[in-house]
């Protein structure tokens, strides 16, 4: 049994029930009559102590134990119902013992974000870090069950692709360094994997991809990330308020179950975050979303001008950062879908409205992150799109594929983008996306 199973069953657990435990060493303290050992095995933030007595305790390699160590035990179970720690192992043997060759980077003294960022090979052995994977695993796991229980195909969507599904000119090239395109053509690390999830949602009609993008993004803030990952699901037959649902119910499920697969985790979160975050999870959970169109965002947005560095609010404007967290916590108060933006600054699959100057696209912003999710409903008129995508000088050969569709029995169809490290943030309650991938890829810097 693992630490975290110790926990989920402690109403069941049996004295002197002899156990075997893997794990690092947290902390080593005592004498050469009693040391009390503190290990972690990785299943959870909680830890074990280990209780060694006698003999055992008086070795000097015992006493010589490090933090950072690897170590295999064996002993017998202890409950102690009165204590800090709900249960305790006598340890009777040492299997195996690793110590760090010098001192562990990572000590009890408080240690920077900023310090363990230089090292990320080892900050998840810290209780934040540890806490944020395991709530990102939770997370991925939960997305997965919910789609394949909704009767969604998993679709292993190109890194490599030939085309710039967001048309934003901001993609990382593939060359062979030759002479020659190695594809005899240009090719570039994918932006998103919608274009591809289009052709499959029309034949499986609900599928969704889950995996590595990328973004040449010369950005450095606390929201952007060169590489990250995309979920993207794709429903045909279906319009925007029936993929705004979707989205909705996706996320309510995965975050609900989220919060009930890693209490300890999520406690430990809350309490740096003055007892506010799983209330505000809740919050999301228990309450219908809100929409509201863009034009009444940008009238409600000048009624608060002073409040931002960017003043100039006019239909047309794309929303900056300030202006979505602004509207998520302090007009909403919560999570808000925001829909049919002017067609002018979207992507150029999105289906244009009768109104001739907005398209069926939702953005999902959340309090303290911004945009969430962005999708769309998308164009399935054939001279519609390739009117638009001569309108904004996009190359019509490379995309000839995804006008094709149109031709050959194309049910309309919607769909988003989730940036899956953008929903670690927000449920984590993290500040920087640098902090809830384990190895950031930023413009300037890559490390591993």
């Amino acid at each position: 049994m693992n630490i975290k199973q110790l926990y989920k069953q402690i109403s069941q657990l049996q004295e002197n029930v002899e156990l075997t435990i893997e794990g690092w060493i947290i902390s080593n303290r005592g004498n050469d009559k009693i040391r009390f050992i503190t290990i972690n095995d990785g299943s959870t933030i909680a830890n074990m102590q280990l209780v060694i007595k006698g003999d055992l305790a008086s070795k000097k390699e015992i006493s010589e134990i490090a933090v950072g160590s690897a170590v295999s035990v064996i002993g017998k179970l202890h409950l102690t119902p009165e204590a800090m720690q709900p249960f305790e192992l006598s340890v009777s043997k040492f299997l195996y013992i690793n110590n760090p060759q010098e001192d562990f980077p990572i000590q009890k003294k408080e240690t920077s974000l900023d310090f363990l960022r230089e090292i990320p090979q080892l900050r998840h052995r810290t209780s934040l870090f540890r806490a944020i994977m395991l709530i990102r695993n939770s997370l991925m796991f939960e997305i997965h069950k919910y789609f394949q229980s909704k009767g969604f195909l998993n679709l292993s969507s190109p890194i490599i692709t030939s085309n710039d599904g967001e048309g934003a000119g901001e993609t990382l090239l593939v060359d062979d360094e030759s002479k020659d395109y190695f594809f005899k053509q240009k090719a570039f690390l994918g932006v998103t994997g919608q274009l591809h999830a289009e052709s499959y949602a029309e034949g499986f009609k609900k599928v969704y991809t889950f995996g590595p993008t990328f973004r040449a993004e010369n950005s450095h803030t606390s929201r952007h990330l060169a590489e990250f990952w995309m979920m993207e699901p794709e429903v045909a037959f279906c319009d925007l308020k029936g993929i705004i649902e979707i989205t909705d119910d996706m996320l309510k499920n995965v975050i609900a179950n989220t919060l009930k697969n890693c209490p300890e985790e999520m406690k430990y979160l809350d309490s740096l975050q003055n007892n506010k975050l799983i209330e505000s999870l809740n919050n999301f959970i228990n309450k219908k979303l809100t929409i509201i169109e863009y034009k009444d965002v940008v009238e409600n947005l000048k009624n608060y001008v002073d409040k931002f560095e960017e003043k100039d609010i006019f239909f047309g404007m794309d929303l900056a950062s300030e202006h979505e967290k602004f509207l998520a916590e302090n007009i909403v108060k919560g999570p808000v879908a925001v829909i049919n933006y002017p067609k002018d600054i979207k992507a150029f699959y999105m289906y244009q409205n009768d109104d001739g100057k907005t398209v069926a696209a939702f953005d999902l912003l959340v309090p303290g992150i911004g945009e969430l999710v962005g999708g769309s409903q998308r164009e399935n008129r054939y001279q519609k799109l390739v009117d638009r995508i001569n309108e904004l000088k996009i190359t019509q050969e490379t995309l000839q594929w995804y006008l094709d569709l149109r031709r050959f029995g194309y049910a309309p169809s919607s769909g988003f983008g989730l940036g899956f490290e953008r929903l670690v943030m927000y449920v984590t309650g993290t500040s920087n996306i640098r902090d809830v991938i384990p190895f950031p890829r930023v413009a300037g810097s890559i490390k591993m």
